[in-house]
This record gives C-alpha cells, sequence and structure tokens, in this order.
C-alpha cells in the first residue's frame, strides 16, 4: 500500500485520468474530490461490497426465478406494470 500525506487542495493522481483531491479535513475526517471517467465505477467500500454480494447473489438465481429482481426498479413482482390510464373520452 502506498501512504501519501496530502494537506487540504492538494490531489494525487491515479494513472493519467484520474484525480483524487483533499477538499476539507475536519477532526478524524476527511473529505475527497474524486475526478474520474464516467466508465470508471467509483464507490465507498462499503458500498462497493454491498454491489457485489448482490450481483452474486443475483447470478445464483435460477432462470426464471424473478421474486426479488423487481425491487431493483422500484416495482412489486404482481405482474407486468402498464402506465396509468389518462382520463376517459
Amino acid at each position: 500500500m502506498l501512504v501519501l500525506s496530502r494537506q487540504r487542495d492538494e490531489s494525487i493522481m491515479i494513472g493519467d485520468n484520474i484525480v483524487v483531491t483533499i477538499v476539507d479535513i475536519r477532526g478524524d475526517k476527511v473529505r475527497l474530490g474524486i475526478n474520474a471517467p464516467t466508465e470508471i465505477p467509483v464507490h465507498r467500500q462499503e458500498v462497493y461490497e454491498a454491489i457485489q454480494r448482490e450481483n452474486l447473489r443475483a447470478s445464483r438465481l435460477e432462470p426464471g426465478d424473478t421474486q426479488d429482481i423487481g425491487k431493483f426498479a422500484g416495482r412489486s413482482n404482481n405482474g407486468p406494470t402498464r402506465p396509468p390510464e389518462g382520463p376517459r373520452k
């Protein structure tokens, strides 16, 4: 592991296109600004680990087992969703 010391408003480069900047330091918390291309996902570690667990769980679902899939789109699995009907003419 590379350990660097930086002060507020100083940055480090990762490769040619990722910049990590120290935005603020308050007590024992450091705020980082991360500038990376949109095709490179950037997550807090706990979010990344949750995504990995969910991907593993989803990969273990049997084909046709859609019990929990709808929750990711904010839908229940109670049948097809249709747009609300407008006023009748």
